[in-house]
């Protein structure tokens, strides 16, 4: 058995341990009714918003691209992106969205793969980064009244925190990216502008569910559930998010069933959108004849 094999496993096995832990913790019919009663304009709006954010960070990631002097227009990259989506969703024992774009620009734009390695990887830290800064950011605006825990405290770390995530994200960037300095200022916009269309789609969720109320702890622990999910324990971050919704619980006073219900709808659009990839045509090849 290889190492591809075993780690598919141990994700599978995880999933399975952490939705059952989900399972046993909320009211099952009280989640099938919060998801019973969804408004489906809403959640139309939900979906739409979701599929800008990727298609903002299929920009980003061209922007790196083109530092390496790979030039693909951005239909051509959008197209890789969303087939890259796929991959990642719905083969993630297979090679993987991000290998199948290195393959892809080596194989036609002769890119050297270590770069183009770098450049996948910086787009996921880049995308992290605004995360965490969003998240440290809502944390300013929230209520806090059922936290029972220091708050002062709280407060002066997310403050620090808050500063330092953009300057320690500068300094890597800096130091360990070189090669796509030119474009730092134009990526770290772009991801912010990622990160903010998915809070867009995560309220119009909210709403669709009938939710109006702690709606910036919703999203708040939307954002720090993100952060799990991006961790590679578990087959697209399922059970994951869920589980930090139900902690969440304890220390935000937010409808664990709600939660969960939200959760749920955020990865059946996630899995919805990037099933698209599956129909996608890349033709890269006809992108190298095509002058700049």
């Amino acid at each position: 058995m290889n190492k591809k094999t075993i780690k598919l496993l141990l994700k599978v096995l995880l999933t399975g341990v952490a939705i059952y832990l989900v399972i046993r913790k909320i009211d099952t019919q009280a989640t099938w009714q919060v998801l019973k009663d969804i408004n489906l304009g809403l959640l139309l709006l939900a979906i739409l918003f979701f599929a800008l954010s990727k298609a903002i960070s299929s920009f980003r990631l061209n922007f790196y691209f083109r530092d390496l002097e790979v030039r693909l227009s951005e239909k051509a990259n959008l197209q890789l992106y969303w087939k890259g989506m796929f991959y990642n969703l719905f083969l993630p024992g297979g090679i993987g969205g991000d290998g199948y774009k290195v393959y892809l620009l080596n194989k036609y734009f002769k890119g050297p793969v270590k770069k183009l390695l770098a450049a996948v990887l910086l787009d996921r830290v880049s995308g992290l980064a605004a995360l965490v800064f969003l998240l440290l950011g809502i944390w300013f605006f929230l209520e806090k009244s059922a936290i029972d825990l220091p708050i002062w405290e709280l407060n002066l770390l997310a403050g620090v925190a808050l500063v330092l995530t953009p300057l320690v994200f500068g300094i890597v960037y800096w130091w360990w990216f070189k090669s796509f300095r030119s474009s730092m200022l134009k990526t770290s916009f772009y991801s912010l502008l990622v990160q903010s269309a998915q809070l867009v789609s995560a309220y119009f969720i909210l709403m669709a569910l009938g939710i109006h109320e702690q709606l910036l702890d919703y999203q708040f622990v939307f954002l720090l559930s993100s952060i799990v999910a991006v961790l590679p324990l578990t087959i697209g971050g399922v059970g994951a998010r869920e589980l930090v919704f139900i902690f969440s619980h304890s220390y935000m006073g937010i409808d664990k069933n709600a939660a969960v219900a939200f959760s749920l709808i955020f990865f059946l659009i996630t899995a919805l959108v990037s099933l698209l990839g599956a129909f996608t045509k890349v033709d890269i090849e006809a992108e190298v004849s095509v002058p700049d």
